[in-house]
């Protein structure tokens, strides 16, 4: 599923691939929910880090 990303992720392949929109993304990364660092106004998310949030949620299979 993430292998078609490289090691950091940006904001908007995050909404992509949790199916979710901007705003709820800044709330993830505020809260701390995944670890992710900014330079400047960008923020880049590592790909563990997604894969590591993935885990935690239950999946409907």
């Amino acid at each position: 599923m993430l292998d078609e990303y490289g090691e950091l992720i940006t904001i908007d392949e995050l909404c992509e691939l949790l199916m979710i929109g901007k705003n709820m993304a800044y709330q993830i990364l505020n809260s701390g929910q995944v670890k992710a660092f900014r330079i400047g106004r960008c923020w880049k998310i590592p790909k563990k880090s997604v894969q590591a949030l993935l885990e935690l949620i239950p999946s409907s299979r």
